[in-house]
């Protein structure tokens, strides 16, 4: 599946490191709170001592989530850096991104998370608010 980008920043338009390089490092608290403006709608959630970042959207469908971790995993596979992706309850996504390989935050992870809020997904999201 394709998921064109609809526009590019500064840090979208880097690409991912390898994980397994010895140049990857995990990056300041400091660092990562000025990378966070950089990515509209993701914060920073702490779970069992690691730092991740976390985006949750609402789908359509079952099937349009699945189909929107579609596009997600294409532009992972590309940037050889994979985030961890929930669907929970039918209709509710959460990507979680972290850097597995040093078990904390890494510039790669805000690489991603500005590269997939470049995707076009919105013929997978719902567009009422959902009512409680």
């Amino acid at each position: 599946m394709y998921c064109f980008n609809l526009f590019e920043t500064e840090l979208a338009k880097k690409k991912c490191i390898p994980c397994q390089s010895k140049d990857i490092k995990p990056i300041s608290e400091e660092e990562a709170k000025e990378l966070l403006q950089q990515i509209p709608d993701w914060g920073i959630l702490n779970e069992d001592g690691k730092s991740k970042l976390r985006r949750s959207w609402k789908v359509k469908s079952f099937k349009k989530g699945l189909e929107f971790f579609e596009c997600v995993a294409d532009l992972a596979e590309s940037e050889g850096h994979h985030p961890d992706l929930h669907l929970v309850g039918w209709n509710n996504v959460t990507i979680d991104i972290w850097t597995h390989s040093i078990g904390y935050l890494s510039e790669n992870d805000f690489i991603l998370a500005a590269k997939i809020n470049t995707l076009d997904l919105e013929p997978f999201l719902r567009k009422k608010p959902v009512t409680k």
